[in-house]
């Protein structure tokens, strides 16, 4: 059928139908299709055309809108970064600067706080420091570094011998030591029990804390100034009223380190001497097989002084050493232990 017309059969009443349906179509469309109508067509695509590139434009205008809030906000955080980095380098000046200028008013204080320790080994020179206004203040301030100081250390650290030479070290070893050297003054001792009593509940206070084989040098100067003050009899009544004393001396007497078990035990014999009877609470505290075990300890001063507790207690209601005879002796950071005085504690 290439090349050739096709025809297509329809029914005769079909053609006449849609004969009918064109000759409608030519009668009604244009007035359908009239000028308004084509008018509004045209201006509603006129309107879309106009409002697709509105659209567009706003996009444009909001792109680039936010491309300079952009821009804006990357060049304020470079500033800020580089802000940022200036700082951060001052921040490491100023660290710097204040270690160094720690470490100088610890040095400062290590060697002032030694000197005036060596200085109050004079009876004469404690008379003077007491005689001061700010010796308030002073031991106030000692008590607080003291507490610092000890509640700064963990469980495993321990004041060893090398340690000994930093200057924080130095600084609260040598604050203890003018403690003590005050206690072992009547006038001081006196005005420790009196007026300083918050300073005695800190040196209690602190013994309780520190373990067993740490800190040692300073427990013993802490158990020197406490037995000092016990000398005075407000100082002993003092000091016998705190509740955790005795549980602390027999803790105290279980240390490794034989001085500190050797003056816990000088404060014990102090308080049992003063007594003068054991009271219900001391029976109870009491540690007398610690106290057997020390007597037969390969530290002389301590054996010895186990051995005259043990006396002690034995006899009692015997006649009591003086009180004044039992004093540890003004110490000095420089002096030295000697055998005939085992009061003296080695203080370097």
């Amino acid at each position: 059928m290439s090349g050739k017309e096709s025809y297509v059969k329809v029914r005769k009443r079909d053609l006449e139908r849609l004969t009918t349906e064109v000759m409608q179509l030519r009668e009604f469309l244009p007035k359908v299709l009239n000028g308004e109508l084509i008018e509004l067509l045209h201006k509603a695509q006129a309107a879309e055309t106009i409002k697709a590139r509105s659209e567009q434009e706003q996009l444009r205008l909001d792109c680039q809108h936010l491309r300079s809030r952009l821009d804006a906000a990357q060049i304020e955080a470079q500033r800020e970064r580089e802000e940022k980095l200036v700082l951060r380098e001052q921040l490491w000046e100023s660290q710097e600067q204040l270690q160094q200028q720690a470490e100088f008013c610890t040095g400062l204080g290590a060697a002032s706080c030694t000197l005036l320790w060596s200085v109050s080994s004079k009876e004469e020179a404690v008379k003077d420091i007491l005689a001061d206004s700010k010796v308030g203040a002073f031991l106030t301030m000692a008590g607080q570094t003291l507490e610092s100081f000890v509640k700064s250390l963990g469980e495993e650290v321990k004041m060893e011998r090398q340690d000994l030479s930093s200057h924080e070290t130095q600084f609260v070893l040598a604050l203890a030591g003018i403690i003590t050297n005050i206690a072992a003054v009547t006038c001081g001792r006196d005005f420790l029990a009196s007026s300083a009593r918050v300073l005695l509940d800190t040196l209690t206070q602190l013994l309780g804390v520190m373990k067993p084989g740490t800190c040692s040098k300073l427990k013993v100067l802490m158990l020197m100034a406490l037995y000092n003050v016990s000398i005075s009899i407000k100082g002993l009544q003092y000091i016998s009223q705190s509740p955790g004393l005795l549980p602390l001396i027999s803790c105290l007497l279980q240390d490794g380190d034989g001085e500190v078990c050797l003056h816990a035990l000088r404060l014990l014999q102090s308080l049992v001497l003063e007594e003068g009877g054991l009271t219900a609470e001391l029976r109870e505290h009491l540690p007398l097989a610690r106290i057997h075990q020390l007597s037969s300890s390969r530290h002389s001063a301590l054996r010895q002084a186990a051995k005259d507790t043990l006396e002690d207690l034995s006899a009692l209601g015997a006649t009591q050493e003086a009180p004044e005879s039992r004093q540890h002796p003004l110490q000095e950071p420089t002096s030295h232990c000697r055998a005939d005085n085992p009061w003296h504690i080695q203080t370097t």
